[in-house]
């Protein structure tokens, strides 16, 4: 009997232990330190990561308008060309020859016309003395007919000039240039489907950025709520594949106004300076996408964790003892959270010391702030609120830096 009174006494010693409190303390252990800030509201950038790809501003693919022997490639494959610039010559005898005989039918023409326009002043001046008014008719039609003669032979010297001209065919862009698809002696024949080469301009550069169109309904209800006022112009900034930020800021030139039936984003095109030629068309990029300003905490992450179902929580401080507040995000902001629930103004929020904090705990809390790397430093005493009782806002803490 007094075993069986032992078991059932030491049973129910482990069910009255069950039922206490998780964030029962040890008696005589003295309150736990942590380090804490204290939030407070403010304007945080909206900033929106976007998947993208480089294309080219402007390409050109270089095709013949005239047919011939290519007897010249005039231009270094890989290199700058400026818009304008020769790239091949064709074989001008025959196109030559053209405009010599059109520049003589147009003299022909010419020396026709001055003879029919005499007549017909001759015969205009003896009306009703050596010529009928039929015989002026006549003449002002074979005047006007001589006028007609002579802009058919300048419109035919014009063309023969022209096509004469375009036996050096030139780049209608600047750009580079690619290895030529011919070589001398080959021959072309005008608007051949096989281009002769293609000039690419690379600066600047252009790139479609991808936005899914659930997040662009998103961010029309925070616009529409007053929760994100939006900026005049949208600028972007991009990362390439290796990691690396690109220096220069992009400009909106044509945004998206469909969504693709195949991936349900909308695409949108920036512009950035590339003077450099870093960025290639075909690159896959990352781009940020400043959409405007949102009030709202910002939260570093190192000062939170996810639940089991996916929460962000986080512990503040009231009365000296830790609480576990569930937080609403929405994004970040460098190395921080952007939180639009679950803190308010002046909390003193828990960002050091967070191992083994219970639902609770007396705590004693430590003004701290974050230097430039990011990491907490404890504010020197001569910041730090003389006296401040346990459960006291602490002092205001810096944005942790990127």
């Amino acid at each position: 009997m007094r075993d069986g009174w032992t078991w059932t006494g030491a049973a129910v010693a482990v069910l009255l232990m069950g039922s206490l409190p998780a964030a029962a303390q040890p008696q005589g252990m003295p309150p736990k330190q942590v380090g804490v800030v204290q939030v407070a509201r403010q304007d945080v950038p909206r900033i929106i990561t976007l998947p993208g790809r480089a294309v080219a501003a402007a390409a050109a693919a270089i095709r013949p308008r005239v047919g011939g022997i290519v007897t010249e490639i005039l231009y270094q494959p890989g290199r700058a060309i400026a818009a304008g610039e020769p790239m091949f010559r064709i074989e001008a005898t025959t196109y030559e020859a053209n405009l010599a005989s059109a520049e003589a039918q147009l003299a022909s023409a010419r020396a026709q016309l001055t003879q029919a326009e005499a007549a017909f002043r001759r015969t205009e001046q003896l009306l009703g003395s050596g010529s009928t008014q039929a015989q002026v008719e006549t003449a002002r039609a074979s005047f006007e007919q001589a006028q007609a003669s002579v802009e058919a032979a300048d419109a035919a010297r014009r063309l023969s000039e022209a096509e004469l001209g375009w036996t050096t065919i030139t780049s209608p862009i600047a750009g580079i240039a690619s290895i030529a698809e011919v070589s001398v002696g080959d021959l072309v024949t005008a608007g051949q489907a096989t281009e002769l080469a293609r000039v690419t301009q690379l600066d600047p550069i252009e790139v479609d950025m991808y936005e899914p169109s659930s997040r662009f309904l998103s961010v029309l209800d925070d616009i529409s709520a007053g929760r994100l006022q939006l900026n005049d112009e949208l600028r972007a900034t991009l990362t390439l594949e290796n990691g690396q930020v690109y220096e220069a800021a992009g400009e909106l030139v044509a945004p998206g106004v469909t969504v693709s039936t195949s991936t349900g984003s909308i695409d949108s095109r920036f512009r950035f300076d590339n003077p450099e030629g870093l960025i290639l068309p075909g690159m896959f990029l990352r781009g940020q996408v400043e959409m405007g300003r949102s009030s709202a905490f910002l939260v570093s992450q190192s000062a939170t964790s996810r639940d089991k179902i996916g929460n962000l929580t986080a512990w503040v401080v009231a009365d000296g003892k830790a609480s576990q507040r569930q937080l609403t995000e929405d994004g970040s902001y460098q190395n921080q959270w952007i939180v639009t629930d679950g803190i308010a103004e002046g909390d003193t929020l828990v960002v050091d010391g967070l191992a083994g904090l219970a639902e609770g705990m007396d705590v004693v809390t430590v003004p701290v702030t974050f230097d430039e790397n990011g990491v907490v430093r404890e504010l020197p005493p001569a910041e730090t609120p003389a006296a401040a009782p346990a459960e006291a806002p602490a002092a205001t803490a810096q944005a942790p830096a990127e």
